[in-house]
């Protein structure tokens, strides 16, 4: 019994023994408890408030790790190598059950640095406890290995014992909780590129486009933030859900203190049972202060050629790299406007069905980067990317999200994110540059985008952009 019990707590990273995951319905447990009861442990987090869907987990079951050009090809043998040879017990829903927290770095080549020094270029994790809410429904999974020669059956109601327990201790510790997180104050906030730089950056960016086949490429800079304590990464989420309810907001913690966290608006692909849904997001313009000025800003951004052109660029690479996969693409002639909290976007939805049952990381993998992040043509835009910014995006800009049993999945593009080690934050705000970018514009597009997650982290002072 004692050795069984450990079992539960400390689960086996064994990748020869047997992955065994059973989900029961755990009734009142949120995800936005679960993530904050898990304090100090690895913490991973999903939600999408559209659908009224959430996903958090917290300790390791099992960690994907790949490097290297086939990075994604690798993460998806290991994740079939994973769930091939698993004992999945669930009783309640057939979209119940495991689910793989990860994402990837923006180019193939990255080594992890001071900034994202925990941060492979393809890196997964299985959480050991696992919790699911569809609308008002909520279902906690324990995801466990046990050695490839033992019986499954024998363990079994040992396992569901176990993990209703552990779900009556969950609800018990979650009535007790009290919202006491408070933003830590500020130290400094850098900004490393100075204008100049950024400026001489868009001159650069554009006489290429004028002069070669490049036609577009995204320009980022970066924040850099210390606080007087730990960053209140729950508090932060809670802003954002609150503030940009129609973004994915997203938790990468495999260290603790170590995370990865932000709301993206952007979806990069979402793949359930060959049914495939992204979008174009690419234009922006800032949110009026009443409604008529909101709506006249949203017709100059529908109207305004330079923007209409990025946006353009971005839906044509979708097609262009979806169609040999998705013969029936759907994409609208014209793009409407979605609106957050503090920025206006061009958006095109996308959806189809895929050739084959294979899943979203192949999706994924031929869409990043996107030109909304990397430019167009791909390859001559991560050059010049390569070239011009001094300080590594890591896994800004990439991709974030789940993969299910099934290997199907939903994955946004990190940004308007934050990545933090203890008191330290850094910020990424990117822009799309095209033949007729102003520096000056593209700056204050920047400030606009580092907004959300400056106000998130408690810095509301605009002297701060």
């Amino acid at each position: 019994m004692t050795s069984k019990t450990s079992l539960f707590d400390q689960p086996v990273l064994n990748p020869n023994g047997r992955l065994i995951s059973i989900s029961q319905p755990c009734a009142g447990l949120t995800a936005r408890a679960l993530i904050r009861l898990a304090r100090g442990e690895e913490r991973f987090f999903w939600e999408n408030q559209r659908d009224s869907y959430a996903l958090a987990g917290f300790g390791v079951a099992a960690e994907l790790i790949a490097w290297g050009e086939d990075r994604f090809e690798t993460i998806q043998r290991q994740a079939e190598r994973l769930f091939a040879g698993s004992m999945i017990v669930n009783d309640v829903s057939s979209r119940v059950g495991p689910r793989l927290f990860g994402g990837f770095s923006f180019q193939d080549d990255f080594v992890p640095d001071n900034t994202w020094t925990i941060y492979a270029p393809a890196y997964f994790v299985l959480p050991h406890y696992q919790l699911q809410q569809q609308g008002g429904a909520a279902w906690l999974t324990m995801n466990v290995h046990i050695p490839a020669d033992e019986d499954p059956d024998s363990i079994i109601p040992e396992l569901r014992e176990a993990l209703a327990l552990r779900g009556d201790q969950l609800l018990a510790a979650q009535a007790r909780l009290a919202d006491t997180d408070t933003s830590p104050k500020p130290i400094e906030v850098n900004y490393p590129m100075p204008y100049a730089v950024w400026a001489q950056n868009i001159t650069d960016a554009t006489q290429r486009i004028q002069s070669t086949e490049l036609q577009k490429v995204v320009l980022s800079r970066v924040a850099e933030i210390r606080f007087e304590q730990n960053v209140a990464i729950e508090r932060a989420l809670d802003y954002l859900g609150e503030h940009y309810p129609d973004c994915y907001r997203f938790l990468f913690e495999p260290r603790p203190h170590h995370a990865f966290y932000g709301a993206t608006p952007e979806l990069l692909a979402s793949v359930q049972q060959r049914q495939l849904r992204t979008m174009g997001l690419a234009g922006s313009i800032r949110r009026g202060g009443d409604d008529r000025e909101d709506e006249a800003l949203a017709q100059t951004l529908l109207t305004d050629p330079k923007e209409r052109h990025e946006h353009a660029l971005v839906v044509e690479a979708l097609r262009e790299r979806l169609q040999p996969m998705t013969p029936d693409l759907q994409i609208p002639d014209v793009p409407g406007v979605l609106k957050l909290s503090n920025i206006q976007h061009l958006y095109t939805p996308v959806e189809g069905t895929t050739n084959d049952d294979s899943g979203v990381l192949p999706v994924i993998e031929r869409l990043h980067p996107t030109p909304a992040l990397g430019g167009k043509p791909r390859d001559l835009a991560i050059r010049f990317i390569s070239q011009a910014e001094p300080v590594p995006r890591g896994w800004y800009g990439a991709p974030i999200g789940w993969i299910d049993a099934n290997l199907d999945g939903m994955f946004g593009v990190a940004i308007r994110s934050a990545v933090s080690q203890d008191k330290r934050v850094w910020l990424y705000a990117g822009a799309g540059i095209v033949g007729d970018s102003v520096p000056q514009k593209e700056w204050d597009e920047t400030a606009l985008k580092f907004r959300p997650m400056l106000d998130a982290l408690g810095i509301r002072d605009k002297v701060h952009v």
